[in-house]
This record gives structure tokens, sequence and C-alpha cells, in this order.
């Protein structure tokens, strides 16, 4: 059984049989908030360009902030299942692989271009000659972090649809962030790789990569943007203050930042078809 297979069976297993954990000792109404970053770009610079973020919070909340920018997706959710955080912004899957070890709630995604999806893109080296998806086959293609939604599992599932195995037909490395992907490909590493739309045309825009090296292959389907996410056991008040400072936020600087018109209220079930991925996949779990 391929490595795939096992990651995506591995999730299904925990998210069908292992209990949510609650942290008791976790501080219902901390004075200051723990508020996690995705860490799919640069730390230093993640945590630069979101201090608008962390000013509004702390104007809106009366409390003090404290952005965290954890070493990988897996320690995120760690920290979030043993209440080392109080309020996450995690990706699709992460997210749910974090829900099913924690009691934790989704409150807000951010809408961009009038709707609160994304999705993928597949890209290419220029000078590799691979032209299509099809072409990736025999070459090597980079992924983010194994848990990311966006940088992994989405177009790992773009592959498969087009007949590419990853044991099979190309080899597969992961980079740990969106930007390690898009400058591994640019600078010739690999031939090719699938990161986020948003963030490949955040890089281009700072002049990160240079979109003349690379051939954009394709794109994904849409699916739910990033959800931010908080502690179940918060204090209601407080719940409640988070979810409308994110709802009503209009500070320019702070949605610059994430390239979004405003944020929208979102549940955990709009993630079921993060949950169902395996189906677009055709795998049926059940039989394995």
């Amino acid at each position: 059984m391929n490595r795939f297979l096992k990651f995506v069976m591995t999730s299904a297993l925990i998210l069908g049989l292992t209990a949510p954990v609650l942290a008791a000792d976790a501080n219902p109404n901390p004075d200051t908030l723990k508020v996690a970053l995705l860490p799919d770009e640069n730390a230093s610079e993640l945590i630069k360009k979101n201090q608008p973020l962390k000013e509004y919070l702390e104007r809106e909340l009366g409390k003090k902030i404290e952005l965290i920018v954890t070493t990988d997706y897996s320690s995120m959710i760690e920290a979030m299942r043993f209440g080392r955080i109080d309020v996450a912004y995690f990706g699709p899957l992460s997210y749910v692989l974090a829900r099913s070890k924690s009691e934790i709630e989704p409150f807000a995604a951010m809408v961009k271009d009038g709707k609160a999806t994304y999705r993928s893109i597949i890209i290419a080296n220029a000078g590799a000659n691979v032209n299509t998806i099809g072409d990736i086959k025999g070459k090597k293609f980079v992924f983010g972090d194994k848990a990311s939604t966006s940088s992994h599992l989405i177009p790992k599932s773009v592959l498969v649809e087009a007949g590419l195995l990853h044991d099979r037909d190309y080899q597969e490395n992961f980079v740990g962030a969106h930007d390690a992907v898009a400058v591994n490909v640019v600078n010739g590493n690999a031939e090719a790789g699938g990161l986020s739309e948003v963030i490949w045309k955040s890089l281009v825009e700072k002049k990160t990569v240079d979109p003349t090296k690379v051939n954009i292959l394709g794109y994904s389907k849409e699916y739910p943007q990033y959800p931010w996410t908080m502690r179940s056991n918060l204090a209601q008040e407080l719940k409640t203050k988070i979810s409308t400072a994110f709802v009503n936020m209009k500070d320019p600087e702070v949605l610059k930042n994430f390239k979004a018109e405003g944020f929208t209220p979102i549940t955990d079930k709009e993630y079921d078809v993060i949950r169902d991925l395996a189906k677009l996949l055709d795998l049926d779990l059940a039989k394995f």
C-alpha cells in the first residue's frame, strides 16, 4: 500500500476513532490570547506582516495578543489539543485533524472575490519541458507539509485524477511550506509542485519568485477557505467577541494582508468536503 493511502487512512481512523481532548486546565478567559498563524510561510515574515491583526484584536478584545507560528502543522495541532493556543488559523485538512483530537470550533473564513472558497495551483519549471499535468510523469514533484490541504492533499488529488500516483509515476518530496514549494520549482530543484493559488499570487506580487520561470499547468476545484478556530472552553462572552471581531472586521491593513474583502461565519459542516476527499480520489477506506 503506498504512503499516500496510508496517510489518508490514518487520517480517517483518527477522525473516526480518536476521542477529542478538551484541556480542562486551560483558562476560559486568559488575559493574553495566544493566536496561532498557519505555518505555511516563513515564521518571522508571518509574525511581522500580521502585526496589524495583533493590534486590531487587542483593540477589539481588550486583551494582549501573542502571535505564534509553530514549526509545522503537526505541532500546531498538538498545541491546540493541549490548550496551549486559544485561537488558530488552520488549513482545512489540519483543522479537520485538529478537530478530531480536540474540542475546537471554526467561526470565520475570509471572503475573496465574493466567495469563501479557494483553490490550489499546479506549477512547473519553465525549462523542465513540463507543459501539462501528464508531463509530470517521471519527474520530481514538491509538496508543502503533509498535513496541508492546498500544498499536499488537493494537488495530490489533481494528480490522481490525471492518473498519476506518487509511488509509481513521479517522485514526491515535502519541503514544508508553500513558499518553499514555489522557490524549489522556480530554481529547478523540482520540475513541478503544488500550492495555494492565493499564496502563489502573493509571492509573485512580492517578487519572491519570477513567474516567467514557471508554467502554470492547472488549478484544482474550489474548496472551503481556511478556518479561524477557537477553543470551545473559552468563556462564551469572549467567544462571541472574538467571532464578532472577525465577522465585522473592516480594518484595511488587516484585510490587505489577507487579501480579503472580509470574513464570514463558517461552521464545521462546511469541511465535510475535506473529510470526503478520499471519495474524490476513488478510495474506499472501508475495504482497508
